[in-house]
């Protein structure tokens, strides 16, 4: 099989076939009940993590053998080729550890040309986020589209952060030292809403799909949000760092948008840097009391 950039249709199907074996087998284990155990203070892991990383890599070895694996769960085989699968088997551990049906596989593929540099990207080719519970197979190539389940699918149309509907996440270790609560407050404020549903590739996923208009969160890994990059930018989306900068695999932060409303998140990025137009937050007194008096302007 060829692994020239004209190949990238012949990854799909086969990446999508391996996501959806991971996925069976993380819905068998979500259905019979796993136990737990933790990576550090906070950071859970299950036994579905570890198989359906090894079946993963199995698979992947066996349809494509050149190219890399670099999986969350520990997994890291022929880095050095030209391609590099970043495999998240199990995104939303926590969520699938207490019985939350907000989980997904994701696997994206990077190109890496001969003579890149270790701190240099590749380019995006192709990628696929599958959530087993709901049977959706997000997928997308590069320059060829995104789909869902086979069909088309893209960015939502609101023009207006006012309009939107936001996402976000929040670490599971050192809560206390991620500002990302304060901004989640000022875009709660300035939005049509913000969700936490605690899985980033599905929550780009949805970006794609126009389900969100918007996604934003600190410290994820290349294995989070490498299959959802690309299916945004197919579906028309954009993806940067919060200044607007070309997002890089191993950011640390990322802002995904529809595209239309994207300066506007920028805009709030730099107001909530530079501590400008902060909303205050009220005291229980002024809310109460503003509450009474909607009541009393509604009677």
């Amino acid at each position: 099989m060829s692994n020239d950039a004209s190949s990238v249709q012949s990854w799909v199907p086969k990446a999508s076939e391996i996501a959806r074996e991971a996925g069976a087998r993380l819905r068998e284990f979500f259905a019979q009940g796993v136990e737990t155990e933790y990576k550090g203070d906070v950071d859970l892991v299950t036994v579905a993590d570890r198989t359906a990383e090894k079946l993963i890599r199995s698979r992947l070895s066996e349809v494509f053998p050149d190219h890399g694996i670099y999986g969350e769960e520990g997994t890291r085989d022929r880095l050095e080729g030209e391609f590099r699968w970043y495999v998240d088997p199990l995104d939303g551990t926590t969520n699938f550890a207490h019985g939350f049906p907000q989980f997904c596989v994701s696997m994206g593929l990077e190109q890496r040309p001969s003579g890149l540099k270790p701190t240099e990207d590749g380019t995006l080719v192709a990628g696929v986020i599958y959530d087993p519970l709901r049977d959706e197979l997000f997928s997308a190539e590069k320059g060829k589209g995104a789909f869902l389940n086979g069909k088309p699918m893209r960015t939502s149309s609101i023009p207006r952060l006012a309009e939107a509907l936001l996402a976000t996440g929040f670490p599971s270790r050192k809560r206390h030292a991620s500002p990302n609560i304060h901004f989640y407050q000022e875009f709660t404020l300035r939005s049509h809403g913000v969700r936490r549903a605690g899985s980033a590739a599905l929550d780009l996923a949805y970006v794609a799909a126009g389900r969100l208009e918007g996604f934003w969160e600190f410290n994820l890994n290349p294995w989070d949000t490498a299959a959802g990059i690309l299916m945004i930018e197919e579906a028309g989306g954009r993806v940067t760092d919060f200044k607007g900068r070309h997002f890089r695999i191993d950011s640390h932060e990322i802002l995904a948008s529809n595209g239309d409303i994207h300066e506007e998140l920028l805009a709030l990025f730099a107001d909530m840097f530079e501590g400008r137009d902060l909303a205050p937050i009220p005291t229980p007194a002024e809310w109460a009391a503003e509450r009474e008096a909607r009541e009393t302007a509604k009677s």
